[in-house]
């Protein structure tokens, strides 16, 4: 299926085509999704846990149109979005959700770094001299403490993850998720940038439409065990799945509630004062 969003709310269109690919996948087996013009989709590995609560295989690549912000490997112009990726398996008690930005760190962290939040690391940014740097400045250049960043503002580019690795899977989701769909890719530019648009590349798998459901399961659990059981570097922590961490985290979000950076709690004041709604 071919899908376009005409830059509609992208949390309600993503996961519209997500429900498509499901049903059809469900029914024969597989099912290909190709998704543009749609607004900013959110959390992509959110889409791989609905696919995956339908029993489902789900591979996503997204792209952003007309935003450049990281620069290729052995570049420092910016040529990519920040372009993100998963996979989901629907392993039984233990599915496995694999989601990243092909950038360093999401643009999101460079953001919450920028409103005192946790810090980048220090190779995340690279200027346009070429030195890397964990200065939100490089890529959002001046800003007051609760002002909204500008991704354009700054000289600078986010690194891709990876090296040249990195730099190669970002560019196959803009070729996939942009070119293929038609939506477009993150450059060259023909005029500001206009909020976010993204694009999004879905394949679907039904294990047991393929007749290998339970040999699928059996080893890949057996598999994910014996890679767990690594004896890690550090006593202390244990090695993980994709996904491990971030389970974690809204468990503990869940109970002990979501921490801010001030300058963020200040930042949503402002917007929602901008807007009327009483904070």
């Amino acid at each position: 299926m071919v899908l376009d969003g005409n830059t509609g709310f992208g949390q309600t269109i993503a996961a519209q085509a997500v429900a498509l690919g499901v049903e059809r996948a469900t029914a024969n087996g597989s099912c290909i999704v190709a998704l543009r013009n749609s607004g900013h989709v959110g959390r992509v590995g959110a889409y791989a846990e609905t696919a995956i609560a339908a029993g489902l295989i789900s591979i996503h690549f997204v792209n952003v149109a007309k935003s450049p912000l990281v620069a290729p490997f052995g570049a420092v112009e910016r040529r990519f979005s920040t372009a993100p990726f998963a996979i989901g398996l629907p392993l039984p008690e233990r599915p496995v959700v694999l989601d990243f930005a092909t950038s360093l760190v999401a643009e999101g962290k460079v953001q919450v770094a920028s409103y005192g939040g946790r810090p980048l690391p220090q190779d995340a940014l690279i200027g346009p001299d070429g030195v890397v740097s964990d200065d939100p400045h490089v890529l959002y250049g001046d800003y007051g403490p609760t002002e909204i960043r500008r991704a354009g503002g700054g000289d600078g580019a986010i690194r891709a993850f990876g090296e040249h690795k990195g730099s190669g899977l970002a560019l196959m989701c803009e070729m996939l998720a942009g070119a293929f769909t038609a939506g477009g890719c993150a450059g060259p530019l023909d005029g500001p940038r206009k909020g976010i648009t993204n694009g999004m590349l879905s394949i679907y798998l039904s294990p047991a439409h393929f007749g290998t459901q339970a040999e699928f399961e059996r080893i890949a659990r057996e598999y994910l065990g014996w890679v767990l059981d690594a004896r890690p570097i550090d006593p202390g922590l244990p090695v993980l799945a994709p996904g491990d961490p971030e389970s974690a985290n809204r468990a503990a979000r869940l109970a002990d509630g979501v921490p801010l950076p001030v300058n963020t709690w200040n930042a949503i004041r402002n917007t929602a004062t901008a807007l009327g709604v009483a904070a």
